[in-house]
């Protein structure tokens, strides 16, 4: 056969059978009857009950990490770092960055980790540590956290965990709440500790982990406090010397109290027991395929987030190797990585890794920049192989398949994946919601085809998906099943849940609506927490126990249900607010849409329901505003001086109308007026937390005055 035909008829037969497929929509979630409220609710369709343990005779966290020592004995598991050197850098304006010169990975292995647990876990008892104390882990993502929560489980020890940029106020609350009576911590952290030691009611011991010049830190806390201060080896030796036996959990224990990030205020401890958390495990087992020895996970989100304990507690139990690294090193050209230096997922080359939307917006951005700077041939040859890939996805024949696809990647999309080390294969988005264009984005430069048919490749496999959990969920919720490449939804159930909408009539959602049903999203399954420690009536409130037994959690976010049983977040019930004349705006839908202006780095909504418009605070993109400057010949003395020049106002409005106008938004919700900021606002501002969300509260305490202005 000619094979200019048979060219023609590979793509043609492929569309037809994708099409066909599409009109048989693959059913990802179920109606299910449940107890409690009335309402719509969905379970996974493989599932009729809730999953509890994907292994056998596995109940708690302590028997899953031990079991996996055992199995995977001298496979790798933590990997760190080495740090060569640390240097000062200046930039022209004067300002002066930190950039650091690192190694290769260098790995402990199970044995060796599960020997370290151990050793740890008999130190913390010879430490003279009582039953009912907790431990709290106040300290960065690094291999020693993973090996102190561990040997807390071994010896059925509470976790309580914190974030490392958590505030004074904050931190002293959740250490006095939970009567901690030892902290384990890193450099930064310890001088937090030392400042509002004479806060802390019941510190008793302090354990650091060592690092370059914390012992200027060391030697105040020893001498300017009455804790026992003793280094992380310390406390393992003392347990190597003196061994003492196991005290494993029952699967009803409280194994953390995870501290939320405060974002509405004072940060709340959510109880979570073994249960709980293997919950959650178990169900993520079944909806990502062959996890196992051979994956490597990039670990670099907070620890004290349960997306990241869920994911690397998951990755132990498997058989897979975690490298540990930081936002701040991911990549080649991020923040503190001193030119030439291997970014850790270079390094690294892992396969799987989570992300929050931050995270990925600008991998998104960057690659754009970098292919926009270039221009030229380099930018059609992108512009084409997107728009090919794109069509392929889409199922239509004239998208890129088979030989022509391999040619896309190799010309343009293999440079895209090596930023991210180029092994990647599924990356998990959560934490806050992703939006529809930088999940398309990363799914067609990161996506791959996986071969079934003897006609080509036709099976398109989404790298990115969306996941759908809380706190108080452990993580549970949805998550999005790897053969699916629709954007802008979460996913079906995950096989340890049930989600249920619940009628919101205030807000207009109903679950009659059509052609979906909406409302309150409510989660129920083993999966959901006991509830915040020493808060009944916050307790109350959010967590109901069903007649048949069931918890659910009312998390307080609008979802829909898609005919295939998907769930799509539409709206928060926190961020809705009623204008003068009665026009509701969603904030976190704006400010979605909104970010999509390459003017934004961040940026927050305010609507006064006194007035009949919206404003913006935009913390201004400072390469791409300055580059728009120097095409306009604006002078200015310094990038806060620009952001004052009411022309650099005026063309970032002009863009926030366009990225409404895209997004297709009411006028009502496209800010009138804007107020330009300099500063990026981070973990360590206070004006978000540690997963990046917005301290809406706190913004507006902090830009009290400019919100006025905007308003007058």
């Amino acid at each position: 056969m000619n094979p200019y035909f048979v060219g023609l008829l590979v793509p043609i037969a492929v569309s037809l059978l994708l099409q066909k497929r599409r009109k048989v929509e693959k059913k990802r979630g179920v109606p299910v009857d449940v107890g409690g409220e009335p309402g719509y609710a969905i379970r996974n369709h493989r599932f009729e009950r809730p999953v509890e343990t994907h292994w056998e005779g596995v109940n708690t966290l302590a028997e899953l990490f031990e079991h996996a020592c055992k199995e995977y004995l001298y496979m790798p598991l933590l990997g760190t770092r080495k740090l060569i050197s640390r240097e000062i850098e200046s930039s022209p304006d004067g300002r002066s960055f930190e950039k650091l010169h690192l190694g290769e990975y260098e790995w402990k292995c199970y044995a060796e980790a599960f020997k370290s647990v151990c050793n740890f876990s008999s130190g913390l008892v010879n430490l003279g540590r009582q039953d009912n104390e907790s431990v709290a882990i106040f300290a960065e993502t690094q291999a020693e956290w993973q090996i102190a929560l561990q040997a807390c489980f071994r010896q059925n020890i509470t976790v309580v965990t914190i974030y490392s940029s958590l505030g004074e106020e904050a931190l002293c609350h959740s250490l006095n709440e939970t009567e901690v009576t030892t902290v384990i911590c890193g450099r930064k952290e310890l001088k937090k500790l030392i400042d509002i030691g004479w806060q802390l009611d019941t510190v008793k011991r302090v354990i650091y982990i060592n690092e370059e010049g914390i012992s200027a830190e060391v030697s105040i806390a020893q001498n300017s406090t009455s804790w026992s201060v003793k280094s992380f080896e310390e406390v393992g030796k003392l347990g190597a010397e003196a061994p003492v036996d196991a005290n494993m959990p029952l699967p009803s224990d409280v194994a953390v109290i995870m501290y939320t990030s405060g974002s509405t205020g004072l940060p709340k401890g959510v109880m979570m027991t073994h249960r709980n958390v293997l919950a959650t495990l178990s169900a993520v087992m079944t909806i990502v395929p062959e996890l196992g020895k051979k994956d490597i996970y990039m670990a670099y989100l907070p620890l004290a987030h349960i997306l990241e304990l869920a994911a690397e507690t998951l990755m132990a139990a498997v058989g897979a190797s975690i490298g540990y690294g930081s936002a701040l090193t991911l990549t080649d050209t991020s923040s503190k990585i001193k030119k030439g230096t291997l970014g850790d997922a270079s390094a690294l080359r892992p396969t799987l890794m989570t992300a929050v939307p931050a995270i990925l917006d600008r991998v998104r951005d960057g690659v754009r920049k970098k292919v926009d700077a270039k221009g030229g041939v380099a930018k059609k040859l992108f512009d084409i192989g997107y728009s090919r890939r794109l069509a392929a996805i889409n199922g239509s024949w004239l998208g890129a398949w088979g030989v022509e696809k391999l040619l896309w990647d190799r010309l343009v999309f293999t440079k895209v994946r090596a930023i991210l080390g180029g092994n990647i294969r599924f990356v998990l988005s959560g934490g806050a919601p992703l939006s529809g264009d930088t999940q398309r984005f990363i799914n067609i430069c990161l996506g791959m085809f996986k071969s079934r048919t003897l006609i080509g490749l036709c099976n398109f496999r989404a790298p990115i998906g969306q996941g759908y959990g809380l706190t108080e969920t452990c993580a549970g919720g949805t998550f999005s099943e790897y053969d699916d490449t629709s954007v802008g939804r979460v996913g079906a159930p995950l096989p340890c849940s049930y989600i249920k909408l619940i009628d919101w009539a205030e807000g207009g959602y109903l679950t009659t609506d059509s052609p979906m049903p909406r409302g309150e999203i409510v989660i129920g399954g083993p999966n959901v927490t006991k509830g915040y420690f020493k808060n009944e009536a916050k307790t109350s409130e959010v967590y109901k126990d069903d007649e048949r037994g069931l918890r659910w959690f009312y998390s307080g976010d609008i979802g829909r249900f898609h005919p295939d049983g998907c769930l799509e977040i539409i709206d928060r019930k926190k961020d809705i607010v009623k204008l003068q004349h009665g026009e509701y705006v969603s904030l976190g839908k704006v400010e979605a849409a909104l970010a999509m202006s390459p003017y934004v780095e961040n940026i927050m909504i305010h609507a006064d329901p006194f007035h009949s418009y919206c404003v913006a605070l935009v913390v201004a993109a400072q390469n791409e505003l300055e580059r728009w400057a120097l095409q306009q010949g604006l002078a200015y003395t310094d990038f806060a001086d620009l952001c004052q020049k009411q022309e650099a106002v005026v063309e970032v409005l002009e863009s926030l109308t366009k990225a409404a106008k895209q997004a297709r938004l009411e006028k009502f919700e496209t800010p009138a007026k804007v107020k330009l900021i300099p500063d990026p606002w981070t973990p360590e501002s206070g004006l978000v937390t540690a997963a990046l969300k917005l301290k809406r509260e706190v913004i507006r305490k902090t830009f009290e005055d400019d919100l006025a202005q905007l308003y007058a």
